[in-house]
């Protein structure tokens, strides 16, 4: 069974710095990581797409995080992170990940993670 576990948000102060993770596991060997994706939701607005990271370690941000926030993706341990830098309030939200797995035979498939709050507060 796909399981997806996030992890590394907390709460901080404008200015700090969060890691966040996301690991995908159990999923078959014919499978490889396709694309890497961390979207955020504020209370009251539209889910944003942060940042992703492709099979070809492409990497593109939104630009309210551009220069702050880096997408890293670990093929070894299965893990994509997100860096975040400068955090600043507008940054407080529930950030999930979105992992695509790939079989060329079989196609793609989509996984979520559950989500971990980030909040920014002096």
């Amino acid at each position: 069974q796909v399981r997806l576990v996030e992890s590394g948000g907390g709460v901080v102060q404008p200015g700090g710095s969060l890691r966040l993770s996301c690991t995908i596991s159990g999923f078959a060997s014919t499978f490889t990581i396709n694309t890497g994706e961390w979207y955020r939701q504020a209370p009251g607005k539209q889910r944003e797409l942060v940042a992703s990271v492709t099979g070809g370690y492409v990497t593109t941000y939104s630009d309210s995080v551009k220069d702050r926030f880096f997408i890293v993706r670990d093929d070894v341990r299965n893990t994509v992170y997100l860096a975040m830098n400068n955090l600043e309030v507008e940054d407080t939200a529930v950030y999930s990940c979105h992992i695509i797995l790939s079989d060329w035979r079989i196609g793609d498939e989509d996984h979520w993670g559950q989500g971990t709050q980030v909040t920014v507060s002096s």
